[in-house]
């Protein structure tokens, strides 16, 4: 019983992780109707700023919420500088743009930092509090850091004036405009925020798989697996997508298909809903007249 708990919480500390990483894909989306495939890379960056922050002795949390401001600003430069002019150019054409950051940045962690594998701290003590034996500390802190940064999210979209103007900026433009939405700059500000969701997952799954400049690729497989689950144009539902796929993935790779194809889990979800139920189980059915 206590092994089965244990799988269990460790999926729920992991799909916190993809659930964050599965919102920022879901906000890019809102936005531009694309998945942006430099998603991982960007979190992967930022994991590598805190990283060299600490490394130079910096407490953790400072360089925790520097490195989400840090990453804010990024992806507000990114969406003004390389998204902004390519974002009415054909869909092929915006998809190279974001393959292309995802080698960019993945190039230049590598050139950087080099490609050796290093130690990322966990900011929580080595033993669970109270005596808990089916969870470490990290997953504890892991898990509540990603609460509290859902609840914020939903704080913030739900009841302030900038974050009801981003989703109608996202969701309707035109319209947005035509009440003076500055439209250009609510997405700027989503795109920040992706950034700043993703660096947050970054650094939590870091101390877990090691900080290397391809460590996000499998972790942004998940979250796609997530979103597709959840619903791609549904916040909530990437956010339950990424709980579930982080607790299915545990105990299937833990009792049935073991560790080695715990990576075919997310392809075969993305395949099943993609033939089931292409919108997700929370997302909307778009039917378009001819």
């Amino acid at each position: 019983m206590e092994t089965f708990l244990h799988q269990l919480v460790a999926g729920i500390a992991t799909g916190g992780v993809y659930a964050s990483l599965a919102l920022a894909l879901v906000m890019i989306y809102q936005s531009t109707h694309h998945i942006n495939f430099a998603q991982g890379e960007l979190a992967m960056f930022a994991t590598y700023m805190a990283w060299s922050m600490v490394n130079a002795g910096v407490p953790y949390w400072i360089a925790f919420f520097s490195t989400i401001l840090l990453a804010f600003v990024l992806g507000v430069l990114l969406q003004k500088i390389i998204i902004q002019p390519v974002q009415n150019a054909p869909v092929l054409s915006v998809v190279v743009v974001f393959i292309g950051l995802l080698v960019i940045f993945n190039s230049l962690a590598g050139w950087i930092f080099s490609y050796t594998i290093k130690s990322f701290p966990s900011p929580f003590p080595k033993e669970a509090p109270f005596g808990i034996k089916f969870m470490s500390a990290h997953e504890l802190g892991s898990i509540g850091v990603t609460l509290v940064l859902l609840l914020l999210l939903y704080g913030f979209f739900r009841f302030t004036p900038l974050g009801l103007a981003m989703r109608a900026a996202a969701q309707n433009p035109v319209s947005s405009r035509l009440v003076g939405i500055r439209v250009g700059w609510m997405l700027a500000l989503g795109w920040g925020l992706a950034a700043a969701i993703g660096s947050t997952a970054g650094m939590m799954i870091a101390p877990v798989v090691f900080l290397e400049p391809n460590m996000m690729s499998g972790i942004l497989l998940y979250a796609f697996a997530a979103a597709l689950v959840g619903g791609i144009d549904s916040p909530g539902g990437a956010v339950f997508g990424g709980f579930l796929v982080g607790i299915l993935e545990n105990l299937l790779g833990a009792y049935l298909i073991g560790t080695e194809l715990k990576l075919s889990v997310a392809l075969l979800l993305i395949v099943t809903v993609l033939t089931i139920r292409p919108a997700g189980l929370f997302g909307k059915v778009i039917v378009t007249r001819v």
